[in-house]
């Protein structure tokens, strides 16, 4: 059984990729379920294959299902395609787009073909990580979700709680101390 390297850019950054193993007989799907997870992606969103050459042009159309658009050929569906039915040439190349709205685009190319499994790896297995993947909605950065706590522990908006506001003498609410019998309350 043949073992399919693929090496999956972000394309908008090929500094950042994923490396999935996969058998040949594993269906795109199984290959589309792979790239969200190794980009830490839901799986709420259209999603298709285009079969690409060495210039990446899109080509036959692999997708999730038959979208509502016109097609110039009819295409081929992920959970009915094995990924070697498709495999035209050693640096076989794909594009897959994911979520039509965001578009976002990865360049999909396959880098090794091995003919041993790995008895230890589950497959479709992610083996390689680069780059810090994209935030599929909003920002990610290097503190995770633990930026979002800090954010809501220390609103610092204005408007919050003692940032910009005013009392009747102009002063700033937070800075003037409060009297006894002040109708402000504490």
């Amino acid at each position: 059984m043949a073992i399919l390297k693929f090496r999956i850019y972000f394309e908008e950054d090929e500094s950042i990729y994923r490396d999935i193993v996969i058998r040949h007989t594993q269906s795109f799907r199984d290959l589309h379920d792979s790239i969200l997870k190794s980009y830490e992606f839901d799986n709420k969103h259209k999603a298709t294959f285009f079969r690409s050459n060495d210039h990446w042009q899109r080509g036959r159309e692999i997708s999730l299902e038959k979208y509502d658009k016109a097609y110039k050929a009819e295409p081929l569906l992920m959970e009915d395609t094995t990924i070697g039915s498709e495999i035209r040439d050693p640096n076989q190349k794909f594009i897959y787009v994911y979520d039509f709205v965001k578009n976002w685009a990865f360049l999909v190319e396959l880098i090794n073909v091995s003919k041993e499994e790995n008895p230890k790896m589950t497959y479709p297995g992610m083996v390689r990580t680069e780059g810090i993947a994209p935030s599929q909605y909003g920002t990610k950065g290097l503190l995770g979700e633990k930026f979002a706590d800090v954010e809501e522990k220390y609103d610092l908006s204005s408007g919050a709680d003692g940032f910009g506001e005013k009392d009747e003498d102009g002063e700033d609410f937070g800075e003037a101390e409060s009297t006894p019998g002040s109708e402000e309350e504490v």
